[in-house]
């Protein structure tokens, strides 16, 4: 069965980005970027890997499932197939105008199980923290870039999902000169 894999950016109080959304504050240059590019390229929206002339490698994910406002970063700005290389989905609860090649989705959990009883690689979840969760009785695997900030303040990791233990059991980690650490939990 594919696997549902939440990859994301954290800051070390556990925010996924700002208040206001924002995600600015985590590194985006340092030796754990080649990393993310190489061994987590499908990952990488389609407009970056083009504008630092790499192909996505097609060996860890194949369909991407994001929350209206993760996606309306790149939709904002005229790009509405920001991982064009992926099958996308975008949970949303209200009417939007059909994107081609983009698939609205008004219940993510039914979508995504769906999607794991099919062939395929993984299953990037993309964000953000009420999608998370959302799905996190359906999340296999967690893949957490910790980066070396304290927002204070934010969008958590799950959301406001409230008393919801979920057991996850660390796999691996990976420190880099950047002070990004890659912690690896799945489910046992």
């Amino acid at each position: 069965m594919r696997e549902l894999i939440y990859y994301v950016a954290v800051s070390v109080d556990g925010f996924i980005a700002a208040p206001d959304g924002g995600f600015d504050a985590f590194l985006a240059e340092g030796d754990h970027m080649q990393v993310l590019l190489d061994e987590y390229g499908d990952a990488v929206p389609a407009h970056i890997l083009q504008a630092v002339g790499k192909q996505p490698p097609r060996t860890r994910f194949d369909t991407v499932i994001q929350g209206w406002n993760s996606y309306d970063i790149a939709y904002s700005v005229d790009i509405e197939r920001p991982y064009a290389h992926l099958r996308e989905y975008v949970a949303t609860r209200s009417d939007r105008t059909p994107v081609e090649g983009v698939t609205f989705t008004a219940d993510p959990l039914a979508t995504v199980r769906e999607l794991k009883q099919e062939d395929g690689l993984g299953i990037y979840l993309c964000g953000g923290g009420e999608l998370a969760g959302t799905l996190l009785p359906e999340i296999d695997r967690l893949v957490l870039k910790r980066n070396p900030v304290a927002f204070g303040a934010g969008i958590p990791l799950f959301g406001s999902v409230g008393l919801a233990i979920n057991r996850f059991q660390l796999v691996d980690v990976r420190r880099f000169e950047s002070g990004v650490v890659i912690e690896e939990y799945e489910r046992p």
